[in-house]
């Protein structure tokens, strides 16, 4: 039978000492194709090279070769103060959002972005401006968009206002719509009547990774 954890352990200690498959093979006495067969599951390591492995590594065989689910003794230890990475999927990354006056959001793709698997989103934009800064998102900040067409009463959405796009606090009041920053120093955006045909809601904001530097 294939077994595939210890293909995943060979391949996560390898991959945690930032070691090539050629220089997991010298440490193990094999050669980089053995240890390419290790990791895909086809071959299972003679316990020589297990043996030599745990002791460069400091381990336990147990850590290279069990095939049950690593226990609290065998998982990495996390110093105080810091937090492991979250699973990552990818998202387009559409264009610029306006953060201050609006800007044209060009609607090409422009590259693929990275981000917390438990984040519902279908795409992202890149902010400019200072118009949310009490909302807590800043220039050039990544926003997180769900697409959908209407939001609730003071939720962070993407507006799309005839070509252009913003993102502000969206308040509906009978027929008047309110598009209002999270800044005193900009004035508030209000449509009525014709020109609500003009305004849509692009998607809400469901979370943003603010950059520093």
């Amino acid at each position: 039978m294939i077994q595939l954890s210890i293909a995943e352990n060979i391949k996560r200690i390898r991959l945690e000492h930032g070691l090539s498959q050629s220089e997991l093979g010298k440490i193990a006495g094999v050669s980089d194709k053995a240890v390419s067969t290790w990791e895909l599951g086809l071959k299972t390591p003679r316990m020589g090279a297990v043996e030599k492995m745990a002791n460069y590594f400091g381990i336990t065989k147990s850590a290279i070769v069990d095939d049950a689910p690593m226990t609290s003794l065998q998982k990495p230890v996390i110093p105080p103060g810091f937090e492991p990475m979250p699973k990552m999927k990818k998202v387009p990354l559409i264009g610029s959002i306006a953060c201050g006056d609006p800007i044209t959001a060009e609607q090409n793709i422009e590259k693929m972005v990275d981000v917390p698997e438990n984040i519902r989103c279908d795409f992202s934009l890149t902010c400019h401006g200072d118009s949310m800064i009490d909302a807590g998102i800043h220039d050039r900040d990544v926003v997180y968009i769900h697409i959908q067409p209407e939001v609730e009463n003071g939720q962070i959405a993407a507006v799309r206002i005839g070509e252009e796009a913003t993102l502000k606090r969206v308040y509906y009041s009978g027929g008047t719509l309110t598009l209002m920053p999270a800044n005193p120093a900009y004035a508030p955006m209000v449509y009525t009547g014709p020109q609500l045909e003009e305004v849509q809601i692009e998607g809400r904001a469901v979370g943003w990774t603010h950059w520093v530097g």
